[in-house]
């Protein structure tokens, strides 16, 4: 795991896994948590800490697709919206960004 802070996108990789595991606590225990036990102290907590990780990854994939000349069509789109999507940057981690860390 060390080997991903050495590249811009191994670095954009871990944002990612980050920001997927923020979004799938966020959405099935601190949500729940919220509404079905009145207790909103964990979404006061890790939601300001995943709308951070959500911005750090949008801006580091438009930083990684314009300095390695992504096509936007192609990849920058694909790996943005999967922040969007629970599960979706594990997804693309394993579909794109892997692939193009290895050649």
């Amino acid at each position: 795991m060390i080997h991903l802070f050495k590249t811009q996108t191994g670095r954009l990789r871990i944002i990612g896994f980050l920001e997927g595991i923020s979004l799938l606590v966020l959405l099935f225990i601190a949500v729940p948590l919220k509404y079905w036990q009145q207790d909103p102290a964990f979404v006061k907590f890790l939601g300001p800490v995943h709308g951070a990780l959500f911005l750090l990854f949008i801006f580091n994939t438009i930083s990684v697709g314009v300095a390695q000349n992504w096509k936007f069509k192609e990849t920058t789109w694909k790996v943005i919206l999967a922040c969007f999507i629970p599960f979706g940057t594990f997804y693309v981690d394993k579909k794109i960004l892997r692939e193009i860390e290895k050649g």
